[in-house]
């Protein structure tokens, strides 16, 4: 995975009214650790950073610190709730040979046999790789699978370098039945005559009540 290069600045201010400042000014509160260091608390720009993080697992290289630019990975993004702004971001700090653990996406592709439907449980999956060379998914191809196919951790074929790093036998997506207009129908009426059959004795209450 490609390295993305941010200019970060030391924050030696704290509190609700700096943060605020510092994301007016189109910056980014972060603070990174990792290897037994002190929390080293930074500002990243806004619109790099937001860039960047489209990338799943993005190696970010540090880079106007006073010491040696730093290897970073993001490890929690906090963003606005009702406009999904990022407002802070933690970072670990990682090493060339480092073994990390993180979840890659489940790239599915193809269409299952006529009369079944897909249905994926994990969109994701816990994997440990090198910090530098961290693969951006893992692909699975569904053409053609029957009903009753299941897919489980196990069977997945990893790139090179990762391992599973979840339960092998954790469910990745499987093969259902497809529902039939008259199935559905039936179900229907079903819940019909249950709700009819509820109301009889109100009814019959009122009645007496009367």
């Amino acid at each position: 995975m490609p390295e993305v290069r941010i200019a970060a600045e030391p924050r030696t201010e704290f509190g609700k009214g700096p943060s605020r400042r510092v994301r007016r000014a189109g910056r980014v509160p972060a603070v990174m650790y990792g290897h037994g260091a002190e929390n080293q608390h930074l500002t990243l720009p806004y619109h790099d950073l937001m860039l960047a993080l489209k990338t799943p697992n993005v190696l970010i290289r540090l880079e106007g610190l006073k010491s040696r630019s730093s290897l970073v990975l993001p490890k929690a993004v906090q963003r606005d709730p009702l406009k999904g702004f990022i407002e802070h971001v933690d970072l670990i700090a990682v090493r060339r040979g480092e073994k990390v653990t993180v979840e890659i996406p489940i790239r599915v592709s193809g269409e299952v046999f006529s009369g079944g439907i897909l249905d994926q449980s994990l969109v994701q999956i816990p994997v440990e790789a090198e910090a530098t060379h961290i693969p951006d998914g893992v692909d699975v191809d569904v053409e053609g699978m029957e009903v009753g196919t299941s897919v489980y951790a196990k069977d997945l074929a990893l790139p090179a370098g990762a391992t599973l790093a979840t339960d092998p036998e954790a469910l990745v997506l499987h093969v259902v039945a497809e529902r039939t207009a008259a199935q559905v129908e039936a179900d229907l009426g079903e819940g019909g005559e249950a709700a009819e059959g509820e109301e009889a004795p109100a009814a019959e209450t009122a009645s007496e009540g009367e």
